[in-house]
């Protein structure tokens, strides 16, 4: 447990501890020695949360780690245990009723997640045992088991392929629920085993499998199968990645296969790179949970001032025990320092209302109703999939207005993953469109000299060069059907090259028994002997394949990335290809170089025995294999370069331009290719022309032999010359950016686990530290060949930076669940790869393009509207718990309340809370066009703007000085003994029923000040909530209750109305409290049109200006909003 526990935090670790041998089909190797089952775990997936026995607790503890939650509960307990003023039910219904909702929308949610779980375990698979076919659960498998596979299934789990339905032992497989490619990519078997494609021939099979133990990399497998026969000795076939066939991954166009299970369950590489669900927290949420300690402080420093006064007050007799109010026995003989402390408590109690329970319910249902605001959009319905935008966590609205960095995957989020052939350049001159005599159209001015062999040589070289099979009349996943054949490849590139080759003549017909068959421009059949591949990799960034012509040529074709390729040929035929792929480049075109060299049959018997030496070798495969290939591509001959265009999803590159001017840095997290992914990012435009890209990949650090001292020079070099160009100063890097050069970062999977792997030696301790200055500097960042988990490292790295930056992913595939789930907010796109993304994230949208709206007007509203409700809640509170506070000093500090009881439960309930409630649902301080056109605007509220210490204790010494006007404005309208004409005197009761009164209508008035967007129901909820506090008033204290032991409030609100000076006071307080905020919007608006006036006469002056400055809207938009302060 403890290797796989290290396994699977340590992703993409190079060094591989321990291996496993795998008895094939669970048989001894041996007839006389008996088998002893192995120990593996099983075959189940386990994703969710809790379980039936340990939901209750566990659920409970997460409930009240949250400081609200459990600070009601104390209070609840002090209310039970203690005799305090108010009852506790005030505290005790509440909190119930919030943890009962909370913990019941996660059970649900648990509940979905258990039933994908036995989806999946229970679904049905096919084992074989003792020669027969046995339907089994696909949870019951074990390692060593044979399993079949049918078309169109998903392998159960990882298997090592041993035969198909195909002669030859090849079978296709979609991964693209694990690394995003929706292409057919092909699986080979061992040859050994390829004729057992009978459950009667598989069984009689006697081998074992060493391999390496369970690690993340998608990529990597190393291992062996030992072949046993009665007669000959043990037959050894080494296994890579091409053997493997991963669990997720779907079977294509392939009848049958037969594989044995070497990983199961949560040991497979798919749950390895499955990061476990946890609870996300908004930074709206943090924030309150700060406010509420400082208010804790506030309500303990009232209660010890009360306490502390209470007794200094009774420290005199008289005041002590007064001649009304004797002490009882009881009383008296009650030890003082636990009077003291009961008092303390029952003090807490009655200031407890301070910090509102009715806040968390509000929130919730402001999420919860808010989120169908999301779903309603109609500009992310896609007709397409006939879906819309989903929400699957409403926690999480406002943090969409928070976000710092986007991570995005490559393929199926920006892009297509559609190719299209748009050009080539053959000999320096560009070809573009068809014409029937030669073929292809040149449109590069008058040539040189004209080759039509060299045309056909260049063509022939794209139709050769590739790894494409052929399926005829049959639909596959990522290739497009022509007329009468479809191609299958790994990379979309070489059907797209295929294809264009096509186009002009040169029609790829399959590789049949090692024969590559074309048709040229004369409808012609050629056909070449297939002799070796030189398959591509991340390091040499090219591919070859040797082949030997009818006329016994030898030919070797190469294609590769224009910096892999031009080392290699005449330097005299570079410099006219080099300015054609330039300006391809920089066009977003994904750019190819083909060359080609003669081989002479001498040189070739070398080659082919060099190669096989290598492909045989078990230690050191790969370095052995580059070693070779490395000698053969040399003084090869430049033919041209093609030009192929990835589509890039609709509004891709508007998208990220929108994300980048409102401030965010975007990364894309992709397991593609470099060139690829590069050419995507300048498409995208996440890449300008003018940006300066510093590389830290395979090629660039293995330019030295010792791999982490190039490391570290490189990273060194490129903090020095960022320092450099971005100076530390007190303004913000997002405004340095438009001001500097900018840079972007290209790092790969193989240097990203260098970096965070390093040795813990002196020289290579920081290197985190300074990949990390790195990247906060530059603009955008692109990390290429990443495996699944390797993304959610970078996330996780990302999100632990000074400042806790708020993260965003969005993928389409499983590859990207582990990042999607790290992150703060994780996007979902419902894509053709599969729902995985979609049901693991925390909102789903069809497109990419729809990010924007999603961010810079939802996001933007949702969290401009949940800090005002945080801001006001607390600021009502205090209004209304601070003249409870002042009445102590007038009471004798006795705990007498200041409100009736019936107040004291309605306020937060019905007085005050739909008006908030209603704000915080359809407040549009900005309209959703101006906030969607202009993506400065989300800068303006970026870094939790709203909920910082400044607006803070701008709201709270708001709530201070209205709550002082209501006291002492009321108190000093008491200093005349009689407010009505009959001379009566009012009581205490009318005292705190007028304070009410004013605080009800201020507090409401207030929140209809900050209203910019005006709707019925805003109407309707703030004059509605005030004609029902006067109805409630009237009615509560109308009637005699049967039920109460006491009738204080009988008639004292009519009664409190029939004063005409009662009147006046009310309104005179009212306006007082609120002149503040009325004085603030009168001057905002004189400076709003001054600063109108000053811009039109300088537009008036300047005729020069091409664009229009947007500072009026700003001012417009921003000028009113008074939460903004």
């Amino acid at each position: 447990m403890f290797r796989q526990s290290l396994n699977r935090f340590c992703a993409g670790e190079e060094k591989r501890v321990g291996t496993r041998t795998v008895f094939v089909g669970n048989h001894s190797v041996s007839g006389t020695e008996a088998y002893i089952a192995q120990r593996f775990c099983d075959n189940r997936i386990v994703s969710s949360k809790y379980t039936l026995w340990n939901f209750l607790p566990k659920n409970l503890f997460e409930q009240f780690r949250r400081i609200a939650n459990f600070y009601f509960l104390i209070i609840f307990l002090v209310q039970v245990t203690v005799d305090t003023p108010t009852s506790p039910v005030t505290s005790g219904l509440p909190l119930f009723f919030v943890i009962t909702v909370t913990a019941i929308k996660q059970g649900y949610e648990d509940w979905l997640r258990h039933r994908a779980d036995n989806e999946v375990n229970k679904s049905t698979v096919y084992i074989i045992e003792n020669a027969k076919r046995v339907r089994k659960e696909s949870e019951k498998i074990k390692v060593g088991d044979v399993v079949e596979v049918q078309a169109d299934e998903t392998f159960p789990c990882d298997l090592i392929l041993l035969s198909s339905c195909n002669s030859d032992g090849i079978c296709y497989v979609t991964t693209a629920s694990l690394d995003g490619e929706s292409n057919c990519k092909t699986h080979y078997a061992v040859r050994d085993t390829i004729a057992l494609s009978t459950a009667e021939s598989i069984d009689t099979l006697r081998a074992t499998i060493e391999c390496e133990q369970p690690q993340p990399d998608l990529y990597k497998f190393v291992g062996r199968i030992d072949i046993y026969s009665d007669s000959l000795e043990a037959v050894a076939r080494s296994l890579g990645p091409e053997n493997l066939l991963l669990k997720g991954a779907t079977l294509k166009n392939t009848k049958k296969i037969y594989g044995v299970a070497v990983y199961t369950g949560m040991e497979t590489k798919m749950a390895l790179n499955y990061q476990g669900k946890s609870q996300k927290r908004s930074a709206v949420e943090k924030s309150i949970n700060a406010f509420l300690i400082v208010y804790l402080f506030i309500l303990l420093t009232k209660a010890a001032v009360c306490t502390t006064l209470k007794y200094v007050w009774q420290s005199t007799p008289h005041n002590d025990e007064p001649w009304y109010n004797q002490k009882t026995q009881k009383e008296r003989e009650t030890l003082k320092a636990l009077k003291m402390f009961t008092d303390f408590l029952s003090f807490m109690v009655l200031f407890n209302f301070i910090i509102p329970v009715s806040m968390y319910v509000t929130v919730e249902m402001q999420k919860f109703l808010g989120s169908f605001f999301i779903s309603w959009d109609k500009d992310f319905y896609d007709e397409e999939i006939n879906e819309g935008a989903l929400v699957n966590t409403s926690d999480l609205n406002e943090e969409l207005g928070q976000v710092d960095y986007v991570f995005t995957d490559k393929t199926g989020t920006l892009t297509e993953n559609s190719m299209e052939f748009i050009e080539c350049c053959i000999d320096g001159h560009k070809y573009k469109g068809v014409t029937q005599e030669v073929g292809l159209s040149q449109t590069d001015g008058p040539l040189t000299y004209y080759d039509r062999n060299r045309e056909e040589l260049f063509l022939r070289a794209l139709c050769l060069c590739h790894t494409v099979e052929i399926k005829t009349n049959d639909a596959v996943d990522g290739a497009t059907e022509s007329a009468e054949l479809t191609y299958i490849s790994s990379s979309p590139d070489e059907i797209a090259l295929v294809k264009g080759a096509k186009k002009y003549g040169f029609t790829f017909l399959g590789n049949r028994n090692g024969q590559m068959r074309l048709e040229n421009q004369r409808k012609e059949i050629e056909e070449y002997e297939l002799l070796h591949t030189l398959n591509f990799d991340a390091i040499r960034r090219r591919m070859s394949v040797i082949v030997k012509t009818q006329g016994g040529d030898i030919l070797l074709f190469c294609k590769g990335a224009d910096s892999a390729v031009f080392p290699r040929v005449q330097n005299h035929e570079i410099e006219l290809t080099k300015a054609h792929v330039e300006r391809n480049a920089m066009d977003g075109y994904r750019t190819l170089c083909v060359a080609f060299k003669e081989i002479v049959p001498d040189d070739y018997e070398r080659i082919n025995r060099q190669l096989i030496e290598a492909k045989m070798a078990l230690q050191d495969r790969e370095e052995k294999m580059e070693k070779v290939f490395d000698d053969i591509e040399t003084n090869m001959n430049l033919i041209g370069a093609t030009a192929v265009e990835d589509k890039l999803q609709d509004q891709a590159a508007e998208t990220i331009e929108a994300l980048h001017a409102a401030g965010l840095k975007v990364w894309v997290l992709t397991g593609d290719k470099m060139e690829t992914a590069k050419s995507t990012c300048y498409a995208c435009r996440l890449f300008q022309t003018s940006t300066e890209l510093l590389e830290l990949t395979t090629k660039t650090v293995e330019e030295s032999e010792r791999k982490e001292d190039r490391l570290h020079e490189l990273l060194t070099e490129y903090r020095k010359k960022l320092l450099h160009e971005f100076p530390k100063s007190t303004r913000s890097l997002k405004k340095a950016w438009t001001e500097h050069q900018e840079f972007g970062l290209i790092v790969d999977g193989s240097t990203l686990s260098l970096i965070l792997n390093s040795s813990q030696d002196s020289s290579s301790n920081n290197y985190k530290s300074i990949f990390l200055q790195i990247c906060m500097k530059c603009t955008a960042v692109l990390c290429c060949r990443m495996a699944p988990l390797q993304k959610a490292q970078i996330v996780r790295m990302v999100k632990n930076l000074k400042g806790s930056p708020i993260t965003l992913s969005i993928g389409d595939g499983a590859n990207d669940v582990s990042m999607i789930l790290e992150s703060h907010v994780g996007i979902g796109i419902k894509g053709k790869e599969g729902r995985q993304a979609a049901r693991n994230s925390d909102y789903s949208v069809p497109k990419f393009k729809h990010l924007k709206k999603l961010l810079l007007a939802h996001g933007h509203l949702y969290y401009v509207r949940i800090a005002h409700l945080v801001q006001y809640f607390f600021y009502k509170n205090l209004c209304f718990i601070l003249p409870q506070f002042l009445f102590q000093f007038f009471c004798g500090f006795s705990q007498q309340p200041l409100y009736d009881a019936s107040y004291l439960t309605m306020y937060n309930i019905c007085f005050t809370s739909l008006p908030i409630l209603a704000y915080s649902l359809l407040e549009q301080h900005i309209n959703i066009d101006t906030l969607t056109s202009d993506p400065r605007l989300y800068m303006k509220i970026s870094g939790n703007a709203m909920l910082q210490l400044g607006p803070f204790l701008y709201w709270t010494f708001l709530a201070a000085f209205e709550g002082t006007v209501f006291f002492f404005g009321t108190y000093f309208l008491f200093q005349t003994t009689s407010l009505e004409e009959n001379g009566k005197v009012y009581g205490n009761w009318t005292f705190g029923t007028i304070v009410f009164t004013v605080l009800v209508f201020t507090v409401t008035l207030k929140l209809a000040l900050d209203t910019r967007f005006w709707t019925w129901i805003n109407h309707f909820v703030i004059w509605g909530s005030l004609a029902f506090y006067v109805f409630f008033s009237f009615f509560w204290g109308g009637i005699i209750w049967p039920f109460l032991k006491q009738q204080r409030m009988y008639f004292i609100f009519a009664q409190m109305l029939s004063s005409v000076s009662m009147w006046l006071a009310i309104i005179l307080l009212i306006f007082i409290s609120l002149f503040p905020e009325i004085l603030r919007i009168v001057l905002k608006n004189v400076r709003r049109r001054s600063a109108r006036r000053n811009l039109s006469c300088r537009r008036a002056s300047d005729s020069l200006s091409a664009r229009p400055s947007v500072r009026p809207l700003l001012l417009r938009t921003f000028s009113d909003e008074s939460n903004m302060l």
